[in-house]
């Protein structure tokens, strides 16, 4: 073929590559509200920096080959805030943006490797139902389509985010679950297998929201990290959260600088905290009170709500916060809790990012239903994360923190570097009302007026429980003024990145499993 016919046959073959699936089909995704593969990669990366890998793929089924341009899977490299990032977006206008053994597993594995060597994010855009059954039917076809182990042997070497934005069965799944960073936008369906191969296979007959909507991954499963109105805020979202990230696992996040000064002082934390201990607040009005610029970002926000984990930033520089919310169920943790903290925690040190804890919990909960959850197992797996993360961490002891949640939020001997109260501290094993009632019991009955006896005790036990015993015998670092919190984290951060590593962690937390 002379040069002019060959780029003439060139220029047609890419043409109808970015065709996708035609008018219809490309009106039909409109119709359903969302936007195609396409201009999901425009609306993600920097303008003009996507380069396409693939975009002449085709089945390899024979007779599929015009009906499957890019096979299905519009992929490459592009910037995201000029940093490269790797994106791969299903195409759902090509037969419903079911997985070819060309695009996905031939395309999608070389682009994951070049990602992986060279240390760049890796984005999966998913809308579609897994693989397709021309491609995976018999032994051959499934053998040829195994999940790629390889992409499992080399955790958190650099982010992996994944979004749901169509109804995503197999393989989008299987990706998600995998993920560091899960975005679902509302209306769509995560799930194994969908509706109608269940009615056929088991005789189940159910809808893709209560199949997997995203409020079952929102407050049940906790499979899911955030979630979007709309495909063009999913991206955005995918964006904000690459903000905060590195891009690969040997380097700190990027500096972002602030106009709010480091030593501010948080005068309006002394409303925002009740004087009665009783009496519940928003945490996330503290958190705004300490960060940069009054702005975090929450993960997991509906999952077991009594436990905030989000990142936010401190002098610029990124930070993981946990702390307790008293605004749900008074800051005690179920198993939620801890599968939320101990993932939260694996990602922060994976990817060097130091983690800041405050305590305001009676406790985890206990009682049948929390036994049938595992909550033992839960509790120490959170516990075993925090004992092998390696970020710098501190710890300050809002108001409560009671028993073995204590421990769990980087206590006296659990690893904190820093560990403060302030003034309004209550450490102790469980709440003086409650404590009373189990140790003094017999002491309560046998007075001459039990209810003067049994007030005289809480007394006691709120005054041995403030911070003033434990500073005195240096099981806490200070006692500081919450006023002054965001200047004592900055310093105390400060002081921990000035060793000559940054913040760089060990990594002895890359290779646990993405779901606890």
């Amino acid at each position: 073929m002379d040069m002019k016919s060959g780029l003439e046959e060139l220029h047609r073959r890419r043409q109808k590559a970015l065709r996708m699936g035609g008018k219809a089909k490309i009106d039909r995704q409109y119709k359903r509200g969302h936007l195609t593969a396409r201009e999901r990669i425009d609306k993600l990366l920097d303008p003009g920096t996507f380069l396409e890998m693939g975009i002449l793929n085709q089945s390899d089924i024979s007779g599929m080959e015009d009906e499957t341009p890019a096979d299905g899977n519009i992929a490459g490299f592009g910037r995201i805030d000029n940093r490269t990032v790797a994106v791969c977006a299903a195409d759902r206008t090509v037969l419903a943006g079911a997985e070819g053994r060309v695009g996905t597993f031939n395309k999608e594995r070389r682009i994951t490797k070049i990602a992986l060597e060279k240390g760049y994010p890796i984005i999966n855009l998913g809308d579609g139902g897994g693989a397709r059954m021309p491609d995976i039917m018999g032994s051959d076809g499934l053998s040829s389509m195994t999940f790629p182990v390889e992409g499992l042997r080399y955790p958190r070497k650099v982010p992996f985010i994944a979004t749901i934005m169509g109804d995503c069965f197999g393989g989008p799944s299987w990706m998600a679950a995998k993920a560091d960073f899960v975005v679902m936008v509302k209306g769509t369906c995560m799930a194994v297998s969908g509706p109608r191969v269940l009615e056929i296979a088991i005789g189940e007959k159910v809808t893709p929201e209560e199949l997997g909507g995203w409020e079952l991954h929102a407050e049940v499963t906790g499979q899911v990290d955030a979630f979007a109105e709309d495909d063009e805020h999913c991206l955005r979202i995918v964006r904000e959260f690459l903000s905060y990230m590195p891009s690969h696992c040997d380097e700190e996040p990027p500096y972002v600088p602030t106009n709010d000064r480091p030593n501010r002082k948080l005068d309006e934390v002394m409303d925002i905290l009740p004087d009665d201990p009783n009496r519940s607040y928003d945490m996330h009005k503290i958190i705004k009170s300490i960060v940069d610029d009054g702005k975090h970002f929450p993960l997991k926000p509906y999952y077991d709500p009594s436990l905030i984990t989000c990142l936010a930033r401190m002098n610029g520089r990124t930070v993981g916060i946990i702390a307790n919310q008293p605004l749900f169920f008074a800051g005690a943790g179920g198993a939620g809790a801890c599968e939320k903290a101990a993932s939260f925690i694996v990602l922060c040190d994976s990817f060097n990012i130091p983690l800041i804890f405050l305590h305001d919990t009676p406790g985890f909960f206990v009682g049948k239903e929390a036994e049938r959850r595992k909550m033992p197992g839960k509790i120490i797996v959170w516990m075993e994360a925090l004992a092998l993360s390696t970020v710098p961490k501190i710890s300050i002891v809002v108001r409560k923190s009671y028993g073995m949640a204590y421990s769990n939020m980087a206590g006296t001997n659990c690893g904190a570097d820093f560990l403060v109260a302030w003034p309004t501290a209550d450490i102790s094993f469980m709440m003086p009302q409650t404590g009373v009632n189990v140790v003094y019991h017999p002491v309560i009955q046998a007075a001459k007026d039990p209810q003067a006896e049994r007030e005289r005790l809480v007394k006691q036990w709120e005054y041995q429980s403030a911070p003033w015993r434990a500073a005195a015998k240096h099981l806490l670092d200070d006692v500081i003024d919450p006023r002054d919190t965001r200047g004592f984290i900055i310093t105390s951060l400060d002081i921990l990145r000035s060793n000559g590593r940054g913040f760089m962690s060990k990594k002895c937390l890359q290779a646990w499993p993405t779901v606890l």
